[in-house]
């Protein structure tokens, strides 16, 4: 009989199945950053739209990546600047990276030319709840979850809002507020700080930098932050802080790991998904497979700074095209500038290069990044050695922990000189030690009991399905700073000790008074009696 029932049954458990996954379903709010920051993030989203979610992204309608047509629902709203402004600020701050690059961590940024595009992020928050119509559409809309990156600070304004509990989807978070709103203890004594190119083992001089750097950062990262905070407090109408709006998330999506990053205390709370934009290398265009084939036995160097970053000084242009032209390997240059006059044959410049297939090709020798960590993670996944030349940002620490690791060498992009980048190439391509040690952190990396971006789904879903994740939120937020410290435990304690110590004190001085005041008036009276 079984036999025979089981055609009949078979789609009875496939509609069962498909039920059950259409109940599972959910709708997620986006609130995306724009730039390389959308690149990782849109993998997440189109993963929980092909699982069935309903994912409605909120972007402003000027922007370099977010408006491009997608498989999900796009709401936009209109912002107070144009495209052309966006752009110029833009390359007002990238010029800039090319003339000095701040030292001292953190709070060089708060005069930099940094802050003023920061500013015209934060303005996006105005400019969307200002769009009556939009914020009626969301109010309206029963939301699972907030899905935000936390760059432009509107996405907690958001959540908040709306009383969504979100998703932080971030590389990291600037100044000190990743510990502050997860409250994962942060000792400066072996965490380096954002910015500061240290690694975890820090001599003196460079604890007291790093502890300074650390208590400037809870003096004055709140100025940076300061009009991103009032324009929270105007649409929640309510006086707000950044440690306001991030102590509400609930799960913390941190895009690396620690292979890139150094061991420190975390929090249930806190998922590390770094490596989640690498993925097996498909098969190369006819374009870049004749590339690669020609290089022969020297094989490729990889050589991209980024999506970001258009155009390079000519000098300096010429300079790296003179150093490439000093090596056997065959160099594709991802560049979108002026052709370099002296662009050597061996250099192919183009507009756009496969980057991870590249770096996944057995012909690939090295990778010439500015060590964001989309570029950092596939060299790591792809086991190539890197030279790095970090323009801003989290770029300068990212090659720091490379460097630390033997798996790159760092080049000062503003001093270095074509020997430099010369040196550094055939160093990293000759001194089979590189390859060795990146390879070794490749295995460490892959060596995993579930994918970076299925891990990252899982908890999305996780905070849709569960309304929050409240039972992995540290008691610690409800905590006053000095009972944080347990001053006034410390306080209690020593009163009681003080207490105890004036006692046996003050009963020591009575009963030395006692045993020995009476004896001596007898003495002094006996004296006063012979004379």
């Amino acid at each position: 009989m079984a036999p025979a029932d089981f055609p009949v049954s078979l789609p009875l458990c496939v509609c069962l199945l498909l039920a059950s996954g259409l109940v599972q379903a959910g709708r997620l709010l986006v609130v995306p950053m724009d730039g390389s920051h959308w690149f990782t993030m849109q993998v997440v989203v189109e993963k929980l739209i092909h699982k069935g979610h309903e994912v409605v992204v909120v972007v402003p309608e000027v922007s370099w990546q977010l408006g491009r047509p997608l498989n999900f629902t796009v709401k936009t709203y209109s912002v107070s600047h144009t495209q052309e402004d966006f752009n110029g600020e833009f390359k007002f701050f990238m010029d800039a990276q090319w003339k000095s690059q701040p030292e001292g961590g953190a709070l060089p940024l708060l005069s930099t030319p940094a802050k003023n595009f920061f500013e015209l992020l934060f303005s996006h928050c105005r400019s969307l709840f200002e769009d009556k119509k939009l914020v009626e559409y969301l109010k309206q809309t029963s939301f699972d979850a907030v899905f935000l990156d936390p760059f432009d600070v509107c996405g907690l304004t958001v959540a908040k809002y709306f009383s969504l509990p979100s998703v932080v989807f971030s590389r990291g978070i600037f100044c000190h507020y990743l510990e502050g709103g997860s409250q994962c203890p942060s000792p400066p004594s072996y965490v380096p700080r954002g910015l500061l190119k240290l690694s975890d083992t820090m001599n003196f001089k460079e604890r007291v930098w790093n502890f300074l750097s650390y208590m400037g950062e809870h003096a004055f990262c709140h100025t940076f932050f300061k009009s991103a905070t009032e324009i929270a407090s105007e649409v929640l109408q309510t006086p707000v802080t950044m440690h306001d709006l991030f102590s509400s998330v609930s799960i913390w999506l941190l895009r690396t790991d620690f292979t890139l990053d150094f061991p420190r205390p975390v929090m249930p709370n806190v998922i590390h998904v770094g490596g989640i934009n690498c993925h097996q290398g498909k098969p190369l265009s006819k374009e870049f497979e004749a590339y690669v084939n020609a290089s022969g036995e020297h094989g490729i160097v990889v050589f991209s700074l980024g999506s970001m970053v258009s155009e390079i000084p000519e000098k300096k242009a010429m300079e790296i095209a003179e150093a490439l032209g000093r090596i056997p390997q065959t160099v594709l240059w991802r560049y979108t500038g002026t052709k370099p006059s002296n662009l050597a044959k061996n250099t192919i410049l183009v507009k756009w290069l496969p980057q991870n297939d590249l770096l996944g090709h057995p012909k690939a020798r090295a990778f010439i990044t500015h060590s964001g960590s989309h570029g950092i993670y596939e060299g790591i996944c792809n086991g190539v050695p890197m030279v790095m030349m970090p323009l801003f940002g989290d770029q300068m620490d990212n090659a720091k922990r490379m460097e630390t690791r033997g798996a790159g060498v760092t080049l000062n992009v503003l001093e270095m000189t074509a020997d430099d980048l010369e040196n550094a190439l055939k160093t990293v391509i000759n001194n089979k030690s590189y390859k060795e040690n990146i390879m070794r952190l490749s295995s460490l990396h892959k060596d995993r009991p579930i994918e970076p971006l299925d891990l990252a789904v899982f908890w999305v879903e996780y905070v849709m399905r569960h309304k929050g994740a409240p039972h992995l939120r540290p008691a610690a937020h409800d905590l006053t700073w000095y009972q944080y410290h347990s001053l006034d435990v410390i306080g209690f304690l020593l009163a009681i000790v003080l207490t105890v110590v004036f006692i046996v004190f003050k009963c020591c001085a009575y009963g030395f008074r006692k045993c020995f005041g009476g004896k001596r008036k007898v003495k002094k009276s006996h004296k006063s009696k012979t004379h």
